[in-house]
């Protein structure tokens, strides 16, 4: 269909929802929700036939307006932290799930690159890790305790001190994004690489179980958290190197807006993190194999369900279609 054809049929729908969006008299909200509908319908149409086109701006902006009336009140009423948590954030992770699958699959390639570089580099984990950490570390495992380490300090000094170092690694994985995603790819690749080397060193010492039962108690959150940030970096410098059919300053403004939102989700379980690092994981060697596998497993679960199960069933139940709001 030529582009006059299509504005000519839908042109009357669209003055109503003109009409809908600024007059002062009332609505029916299901009639605005249908209009919506069909205003998001005509966009999908519009950015697949006539991408540069005039008509896809008009109705962006349609859609845009349409959607913030519609969801103005709704939440003012509610908690703003809790509709953030429960269907903000789930709905942008649906929307954004490819760069969510790009970070895992970028993590599992730098992870094995370690995990190689220090089967078959013998000075390897020692360039990663540092001297220092490794000599003590052969020394904890001489002892019977691989992971001595997260034993020093006190609990709240080591839980406010890890706290502050991850949720800085996390901001830095995120705010390097806006150089074109280079810096977060730089940043994710030293740290995967790291925890590569890092496991396959306890391998190589035939502690590796005992190790996992240690680290990964406040590593499940944390790791994840950091696939998580880069994520949002990714997304911040795709909206700065593929504008699509905005300007290349409004997607960066969508870009921001959306990746921040991502990013800010992450601080809950940056701070469990934490907490775990500093008052559990110190305890792990005297545990049970059951206690420590069912808080590895929990807090696992708790932050897959979250970012990769949760906002597709959030989505598929609120019939949800993405409007980017500058």
């Amino acid at each position: 269909m030529r582009e006059v054809a299509f504005i000519k049929q839908n042109k009357e729908k669209w003055l109503e929802l003109e009409q809908a969006i600024f007059s002062k008299t009332k609505k029916n909200p299901d009639e605005i929700a249908n209009l919506y509908i069909q205003i998001v319908n005509d966009l999908a149409y519009a950015q697949t036939y006539y991408p540069k086109s005039k008509t896809v701006v008009y109705l962006n902006h349609l859609a845009s307006q349409i959607f913030q009336r519609i969801y103005k009140t709704k939440r003012t009423e509610k908690n703003r932290i809790k509709e953030f948590f429960k269907t903000e954030v789930p709905l942008l992770v649906y929307h954004y799930r490819r760069y969510l699958f790009f970070s895992f699959i970028l993590f599992f390639v730098f992870t094995a690159i370690g995990v190689i570089s220090a089967k078959y580099d013998a000075d390897f984990v020692r360039l990663i890790l540092g001297d220092n950490y490794v000599n003590q570390t052969l020394e904890n495992i001489k002892e019977g305790n691989p992971v001595a380490v997260y034993k020093s300090g006190s609990n709240w000094g080591s839980f406010i001190g890890i706290t502050i170092n991850n949720l800085y690694v996390g901001m830095m994985c995120y705010i390097w994004g806006i150089i074109g995603g280079l810096g977060t790819f730089k940043i994710f690749l030293q740290n995967s690489i790291m925890l590569g080397s890092f496991q396959y060193f306890f391998y190589e010492q035939h502690v590796f179980w005992k190790s996992v039962r240690g680290i990964w108690i406040h590593g499940a959150m944390e790791i994840f958290g950091i696939v998580i940030e880069s994520m949002a970096g990714f997304i911040l410098g795709a909206s700065i190197l593929f504008p699509k059919t905005y300007s290349r300053m409004n997607s960066f403004k969508i870009g921001f807006k959306d990746s921040f939102k991502i990013f800010l989700s992450t601080f809950p379980f940056t701070i469990a993190a934490g907490f775990l690092e500093g008052f559990i994981t110190r305890y792990s060697i005297d545990m049970p194999i059951w206690l420590s596998s069912l808080i590895i497993l929990s807090t696992l679960s708790i932050i897959s369900y979250y970012y990769i199960i949760y906002p597709r069933i959030v989505t598929k139940k609120l019939n949800y279609h993405y409007v980017p709001t500058i």
